[in-house]
């Protein structure tokens, strides 16, 4: 189930909203247990059980890690716990790459049954994980109500797509939170903001990138490429950071305060700025669970690089099993680590002409990146990134429909322009300020039901990150 879907929007969210508010302060946790079972059963019913054996297993190990502390014994239990978790990862996600690639590389015919990635797996396994590693480092207790621990798991508004929250930042509030009419209507409002990113922004550009996108990359204009190109980079911002002001949102309404995962970061202007801003809760997973306990910044420069360098690694194979993804990681690897050998990755005040460069080699670096992470293929990925450069074009090309037309540049120069912090405190107005507060309200009145009436009018309603 999407949060942009009606069913979820006028059937889901009322009825557990209003039994929720409803309910027993006692009873709220069991409410949306509940509610985030089924939200999660609604799509992927048949893989229900591998996420409720997670759940356990990291129960189960966090338990013996307060029991024991012998430190052999406590290394012992959480590498085996977290091997149980990987490999859950590993066969849903990576098992089919993996065998393509020895059939690849031997000629052989090895078959096995296709693999399907059941939805949000890499999130609420990288969650598990938090809380398992918070328990070992002795940061929290573990925690002795397994229901508690299942609801932080599979809490529905971060369930399927982040952001990936730790449990060291929620877990006071799962035992003891308070749900103000302040912070709901906050949420609310978060919610439809993020609604609209998703419905009106990342889905009308959506429909020319992956028309760009699906063809070969010789029958494109270097225009065409780079309208696709730019459309994409727009697209995937809007379509996840839009999913994450709809879970923040969400998140409000129910007491919870999870922490941001986007801060504008097409403004950046180093790749080390970008991945501060861009799907932070990523960024900062990786940071406190694997870049500092490999040493960090602490043993040396080159030892720092190569962290550095693994970490992005990392971060590639993280977003799917396929070779353009582990090269986009490879690529932000390049230029993180280059990016702290001269010194860019310090923030530090540049003069109004260095700022600009920087600010174009980013765009250049990210938007580079961001086609060889979009395109089916590296070698598409290649040709596409030649075709933008002007190679290879021919004279002769077929005529395609890419969809361009009036509501889409509309929506691209929205978007250029909602990429800035133009509007960053627009939902936080002052109860003073009646007249401004007003038109605001208006105003996501008007924003809600536009996006309910585009989705009501076409079926195409993509995610990408389900794919994650």
């Amino acid at each position: 189930m999407l949060f942009s879907s009606m069913t979820f929007l006028f059937v889901f969210m009322p009825v557990v909203m209003a039994v929720y508010f409803l309910a027993k302060k006692e009873i709220r946790n069991y409410i949306l247990l509940i509610a985030s079972i089924i939200f999660y059963a609604w799509g992927e019913p048949r893989y229900l059980a591998i996420m409720i054996i997670t759940i356990l297993v990291n129960y189960v190990g966090a338990i013996l890690l307060d029991k024991y502390h012998n430190p052999r014994t406590r290394w012992g239990i959480v590498t085996a716990t977290i091997f149980i978790d990987l490999s859950f990862l590993f066969y849903f996600k990576y098992f089919n790459f993996v065998i393509d690639n020895i059939n690849l590389a031997l000629s052989s015919h090895i078959d096995f049954v296709d693999v399907i990635m059941p939805i949000g797996i890499s999130f609420y396994t990288f969650q598990a994980m938090s809380y398992l590693i918070d328990v070992y480092r002795k940061e929290v207790p573990a925690q002795r109500d397994v229901y508690k621990l299942a609801l932080y798991i599979v809490l529905f508004p971060q369930l399927v797509a982040g952001p990936i929250v730790k449990y060291h930042d929620v877990c006071e509030q799962i035992d003891e939170r308070k749900v103000e009419f302040k912070y709901v209507i906050i949420g609310l409002k978060r919610f439809i903001v993020g609604l609209a990113k998703k419905v009106l922004i990342a889905n009308t550009l959506a429909v020319v990138a992956d028309k760009v996108f699906a063809q070969a990359p010789e029958n494109l204009t270097p225009e065409a490429a780079w309208i696709g190109a730019i459309a994409y980079c727009l697209q995937l911002y809007y379509d996840f950071s839009g999913y994450s002001d709809m879970a923040i949102g969400l998140g409000l309404m129910f007491g919870f305060r999870f922490l941001e995962n986007f801060n504008y970061p097409y403004i950046s202007k180093t790749i080390s700025e970008f991945w501060r801003r861009w799907h932070i809760s990523l960024a900062t997973w990786f940071k406190q669970y694997l870049y500092i306990p490999l040493g960090g910044n602490r043993k040396g420069e080159l030892r720092t690089y190569w962290n550095l360098f693994c970490i992005f690694l990392v971060t590639g194979v993280w977003h799917g099993a396929a070779w353009n993804y582990i090269l986009w990681g490879v690529w932000n690897g390049i230029f993180i680590v280059f990016e702290r050998f001269v010194g860019w990755s310090k923030d530090k005040v540049d003069t109004k002409l260095v700022s600009i460069g920087k600010h174009i080699y980013a765009l250049i670096v990210i938007g580079i990146g961001m086609i060889i992470f979009r395109a089916p293929s590296v070698m598409h990925g290649f040709e596409f990134i030649g075709k933008m450069c002007g190679w290879n074009v021919q004279d002769h090309l077929p005529d395609f429909d890419y969809g361009l037309n009036n509501k889409f540049v509309l929506m691209l120069v929205v978007g250029f322009i909602c990429a800035m912090p133009v509007c960053k405190n627009m939902l936080y107005v002052s109860y003073e300020r009646k007249v401004l507060r007003t038109v605001i309200n208006i105003w996501l009145f008007v924003l809600f039901f536009w996006s309910t009436i585009s989705l009501a009018a076409s079926t195409y309603n993509p995610f990408i990150y389900f794919r994650f």
